[in-house]
């Protein structure tokens, strides 16, 4: 079994910073995309930033510039570093993987989600 975990979701300032972070664990083969996504009341979820294996990244034109991905292959952990949060960013994060169990099984895996809430 793999599965995913998220942390990291607080209540914030407009300014202020935030670093999720999302854990993988269980039968693991190999990890090729992660990214995070954002769900906030009444929209749809939305691709806020993603990475490859390699290193290669995308973002959202909405958070480009302030929002910062990254990974580590050895923890099998992606991270998403967030600064200048607007209140616009209010969200729940989920974050997911595209990931190779030991038995050869490639599936998408999402996490549970993690509040995001920026408000003065």
């Amino acid at each position: 079994q793999v599965q995913l975990v998220e942390s990291g979701g607080d209540l914030v300032q407009p300014g202020e910073s935030l670093r999720l972070s999302c854990a993988a664990s269980g039968s693991i083969f190999s990890i090729s995309i992660m990214g995070w996504y954002r769900e906030a009341p009444g929209k749809q979820r939305e691709l806020v930033a993603g990475i490859t294996s390699a290193g290669s990244t995308n973002y959202a034109d909405s958070v480009k510039g302030r929002f910062t991905i990254s990974r580590d292959n050895v923890k099998n952990t992606v991270y998403l570093q967030m600064d200048s949060l607007k209140p616009e960013d209010t969200a729940v994060y989920y974050c997911n993987a595209v990931i190779r169990s030991t038995t050869m099984v490639t599936n998408l895996y999402w996490g549970q989600g993690t509040q995001v809430t920026v408000s003065s």
